[in-house]
């Protein structure tokens, strides 16, 4: 070798595949991620080819045991490497799966990722930065205040300080709206929360947990809240002088059904009283121009809480709670000397800790932020349209075959059905038996007419012969 010549310098992907468990970030980082990322895809497509339908046939004895065999000891004395270990567990997992890209994987408000998501979710992943100081996330501090507002913008048309936090999803979202009307509604009187029996399960666990008094829960027969029941409660005299907190639902989770928010709005200005609206499901109808005018009135609420990884086609997590002034968030404030330092603070980094109650923090926003600029409002306003035609059509469907019996005309994306003249054990059976052989998903709803079968139809891709085929494949364990 001559004189002159340096010692030989590996290129970055030969140093990113040398090294002993290399790192995702950095510069070498996406040189060793490339092959894993043939292998996970590979994996992926291996396992749904095997399952070959929504849902692995066998029960969970069957699945538990099949996983077993294929994935060997979970904490092996010696590693298999990394392609090995990928490729036998996320093939495993794929084939175990309850695939939501399945038109026939249709029971609950689990929506198909957009691929373009999921690949900015790997993005996340491996930068990792986390949201609870500026100087762990600077780029993705700028990016979730900047998206935040922009979607908090659609729920609070005109309002230039509206603004959202982001949250694992309406569970969280629930909890920090009644945390939030807790700290503003201070008296001599423990918060009162009014809401229907139609409500998510998260608000009475969400009162339990900050020691408020169970929520005071009306009826709602009809599957909705009622205007006139709403105010016979609110003009209760003997809470006259209590603060009060109502919970409206814009889209329930049985059905589907949005509470008549103008009215409720209407009652709660009359009675002094707070109102926040769980719009997890239905609130992305806001993207649409054509279905929002369901929403007419959520903008009059104090909170609202909306999932993305429903009908926003995220991964989970995607929740979000938008409030109509960022001042509203106050309360959430919170000091811890080496994150927030009040002279840092005065200085210009921006405090994070009242954006959240968790500290660490990944930035799901990005996945977010990079489907608005992909598909933009009208793009996802179209997937929206889409599968609300879909479970319209659905509808139809079983309104046309006398096999069956349709609830209700759906108003989002759920559709209840049930063989003609089932009983309740006979319909959850034909659910239990449809799920033991891996041909469909879905789920079960109780109504005051009884035990019906749920669609919740939440991919844009759902053809009408895929709905047709779902029906066959209902009608022909009826006939058994």
């Amino acid at each position: 070798m001559p004189a002159s010549a340096g010692p030989t310098v590996a290129s970055p992907r030969e140093a990113a595949e040398d090294t002993p468990a290399p790192l995702a970030g950095g510069t070498h980082g996406p040189y060793a991620l490339h092959p894993l990322l043939d292998t996970t895809l590979d994996a992926l497509a291996q396992g749904a080819a095997t399952r070959s339908g929504p849902l692995p046939a066998g029960g969970p004895a069957a699945v538990t045991a099949r996983l077993r065999s294929l994935t060997g000891p979970a904490l092996p004395e010696t590693g298999t490497g990394a392609h090995e270990a990928l490729h036998t567990l996320v093939s495993a997992l794929a084939e175990g799966a309850a695939d939501p890209a399945h038109p026939h994987c249709a029971a609950h408000l689990h929506c198909p990722p957009l691929a373009v998501a999921a690949a900015a979710d790997l993005a996340a992943a491996a930068l990792n930065p986390s949201l609870d100081s500026w100087d762990q996330a600077p780029a993705a501090t700028a990016l979730e205040t900047r998206t935040t507002r922009a979607l908090a913008a659609l729920a609070y048309p005109g309002r230039p300080a509206a603004d959202a936090l982001v949250t694992t999803g309406g569970t969280e979202s629930n909890h920090l709206a009644l945390l939030l009307a807790r700290e503003e509604l201070t008296g001599d009187h423990p918060l009162r929360i009014i809401c229907g029996a139609n409500a998510h399960h998260s608000i009475h666990r969400a009162a339990w947990l900050l020691g408020l008094p169970a929520p005071h829960t009306l009826p709602t027969p009809t599957g909705t809240l009622d205007p006139a029941t709403l105010r016979r409660a609110l003009a209760d005299p003997a809470t006259r002088d209590t603060p009060t907190l109502v919970v409206a639902t814009a889209g329930t989770t049985d059905t589907g059904s949005i509470d008549p928010l103008p009215a409720i709005a209407g009652l709660c200005r009359t009675h002094g009283a707070r109102l926040h609206t769980d719009a997890s499901y239905g609130g992305p109808l806001l993207f649409s121009d054509t279905l929002r005018p369901a929403l007419d009135g959520l903008d009059q609420s104090h909170t609202i809480a909306v999932d993305l990884h429903k009908l926003g086609w995220q991964p989970i997590a995607a929740g979000l709670l938008a409030v109509p002034d960022t001042t509203t968030l106050t309360p959430l404030a919170h000091h811890t000397d080496y994150l927030n330092a009040p002279d840092d603070t005065r200085a210009g980094l921006p405090d994070l800790l009242g954006r959240s109650l968790r500290t660490t923090r990944r930035p799901d926003i990005l996945k977010i932020a990079v489907t608005l600029r992909a598909l933009g409002r009208r793009g996802l306003g179209d997937l929206v349209e889409r599968v609300h035609a879909a479970a319209q059509h659905l509808a139809d469907l079983i309104e046309a075959h006398p096999s069956f019996e349709l609830h209700a005309r759906p108003t989002l994306t759920t559709v209840l059905f049930r063989p003609t003249g089932a009983d309740d054990p006979t319909t959850a059976a034909l659910r239990r038996t449809l799920l033991h052989h891996g041909h469909a998903v879905l789920g079960r709803t109780t109504t005051p007419q009884g035990l019906w079968l749920k669609a919740t139809l939440l991919n844009p891709h759902t053809t009408p012969d895929d709905l047709r085929t779902l029906l066959t494949l209902v009608e022909g364990q009826t006939r058994r």
